[in-house]
């Protein structure tokens, strides 16, 4: 079944947060007998897409998961090309994100970046912090339980400061020192290439999150799919852990 934007639109109940586990490049790529390289440069194109389908149809939030920590783990080479694509990535798209009024946040060990990569992210927030329309959330070298033990140890050393009473740390305020603070929970999280785990990414954020699992790898994933995955979203009763009347 195909359904069109402006249908999700007239349906309402339109996402504010969506975010995406991007997986299958390598799959991608090993199909085509290409390097996983390969499968990183169509993601690209994937996320551009994503983007355009995000701000079509009114969501406030796109998180994307572009690099997990784990992902530091992978040969060099892999390594170093996933770096250059990032920069060339923030290069190409830039300034269609400023006219699109695009903002984008950043959230992980930013440190571990090469000093190239930092550059250019610096460069794309400082370009964006004005934009009034989609926020697009990157988590690059990022973590879930990492994100959880930086917010503690956040919250501990202003404790032991002095600055506030252990007693008064409530789900808010504790979700005010992770990386998403300001933004509102996802309501719906895809995840491409069929896998169902959602890999250590928004762990906090996600426990009340509608997952959509798609077979499409993400070099394949367009704005198609993105509707589709809201249009699920849609015909779905979010309960959070309430009983229906």
């Amino acid at each position: 079944m195909t359904v069109t934007a402006a249908e999700i639109r007239a349906f309402g109940n339109v996402p504010e947060h969506v975010a995406i586990i991007m997986d299958g490049n390598g799959r991608w790529a090993r199909e085509r007998g290409q390097p996983r390289v390969f499968g990183h440069q169509q993601g690209m194109q994937a996320v551009k897409r994503s983007v355009e389908a995000a701000g079509e149809l009114g969501v406030s939030v796109l998180s994307l998961y572009a690099f997990s920590q784990e992902n530091w783990s992978r040969p060099r080479g892999e390594i170093d090309a996933l770096m250059e694509l990032l920069s060339r990535y923030i290069q190409s798209e830039r300034r269609e994100l400023v006219e699109r009024g695009v903002r984008v946040r950043v959230m992980g060990q930013l440190e571990r970046l090469t000093p190239v990569a930092r550059a250019a992210l610096s460069r794309l927030l400082r370009d964006t912090q004005d934009g009034h329309g989609l926020i697009l959330n990157l988590a690059i070298s990022y973590g879930g339980r990492w994100e959880i033990l930086e917010a503690c140890r956040r919250l501990a050393r202003r404790a032991a400061a002095g600055e506030l009473e252990p007693e008064s740390i409530d789900e808010e305020r504790f979700a005010a020192a992770l990386g998403t603070a300001g933004l509102p929970d996802p309501d719906l999280l895809i995840r491409t290439s069929g896998e169902f785990r959602v890999s250590n990414f928004l762990l906090w954020q996600i426990a009340y999150t509608e997952i959509h699992v798609t077979e499409v790898l993400w070099p394949d994933f367009g704005a198609e799919d993105f509707f589709e995955a809201v249009y699920d979203f849609q015909r779905r009763e979010r309960r959070f852990g309430k009983v229906p009347f």
